[in-house]
């Protein structure tokens, strides 16, 4: 097959859970979008801990095509951590990240290449109206919010999970061993030439999200205690200004005794305010607890992921691409 070295080449990274029924399309139309967008490519399935028969459908796909590598973990390790593992295995120069679910349309991919080529290094395609559903799109919302201000990027309020980058950029978090991935987060040690672009968003078609509302609200919690140190400087702040109040009431006390020559009225105040300085104490004392958690899981050396098995590893691939 004659190839256009004028194009990029490209990776495509899918983190796999729960969609035996939608694959098989998927990468159909893969194999028809990405011969006219990159010179060469390769198709990286990463099955996370799938219940249904999605391990056995890659491999069938990768049977079929050398261009498909599957990758199947030991366990469900999370989306961002199966997407870590696909990245760390691609090859070529660019790398596309998307959906399992179809939700995010190969035909699209197009508009994030020709935004990349203006000198970005990550590209966005932010869907135009998301189809997720209320709670969903909600969490999602207040998860942009979050990244926004963790990488301190005007487009990350714009993050999607389908998102193109340059595979340079890996080496920023090469070594990065923490059981607690965001991609968008790490690829924001590495650049800060972002951008997006619109692009439909489809309905999904087979199942339903394995994102339910409380798993993404940990996800956001994992994201701030895990990359921020915001939480703490709220304790600090809070503290302060709880501080504060308390010697503005013992001078409110003071000079009520002074001038009023009694004190105020005992019980039902001074329950108040040790009502409140206990709560911002145990607010205080909750994210210092999350922080110590995490720490603490770090020092076990838990493993970002652990490969089971791969198909179509690289070496069995290239012989493959110098016999065409």
């Amino acid at each position: 097959m004659e190839t256009d070295p004028t194009k990029p080449s490209c990776s495509v990274v899918i983190p796999v859970y729960n969609s035996e029924r939608s694959l098989p399309l998927l990468v159909e139309r893969l194999h028809a979008v990405l011969p006219g967008l990159c010179s060469k490519y390769e198709i990286i399935l990463v099955n996370d801990d799938s219940r249904d028969k999605s391990w056995q459908v890659i491999q069938e796909l990768c049977a079929a095509s050398p261009d498909v590598l599957g990758i199947d973990l030991m366990r469900n390790f999370g989306q961002h951590n199966a997407l870590l593992c696909g990245i760390r295995s691609a090859r070529y120069e660019l790398i596309l990240t998307m959906d399992d679910d179809l939700q995010h349309p190969p035909e699209e991919a197009h508009k994030l290449f020709a935004r990349l080529a203006e000198g970005f290094d990550v590209v966005y395609g932010a869907p135009a109206v998301e189809k997720h559903g209320f709670w969903r799109d909600l969490s999602s919302r207040l998860i942009k919010k979050l990244l926004h201000r963790l990488m301190n990027i005007k487009s990350a309020a714009t993050v999607s999970a389908f998102r193109l980058f340059r595979t340079e950029l890996t080496q920023a978090f090469a070594n990065y061993q923490g059981a607690f991935v965001s991609i968008d987060v790490l690829l924001s040690w590495g650049t800060t030439r972002f951008a997006s672009v619109l692009v439909n968003h489809q309905e999904r078609e087979h199942g339903k999200s394995n994102y339910s509302f409380g798993k993404l609200l940990n996800h956001a919690l994992t994201l701030v205690t895990g990359f921020s140190n915001a939480p703490l400087r709220l304790a600090s702040i809070t503290g302060f200004v709880f501080t504060a109040f308390g010697f503005a009431v013992l001078l409110y006390v003071l000079i009520s005794y002074l001038v009023r020559g009694g004190s105020l009225p005992g019980f039902p105040f001074l329950a108040s305010i040790i009502s409140i300085f206990s709560g911002v104490q145990l607010f205080a004392l909750g994210i210092f607890g999350e922080y110590l958690g995490r720490m603490f899981s770090r020092t076990l050396n838990k493993p970002v992921y652990a490969v089971r098995r791969t198909i179509n590893s690289a070496a069995p691939r290239e012989r493959a691409e110098e016999q065409r």
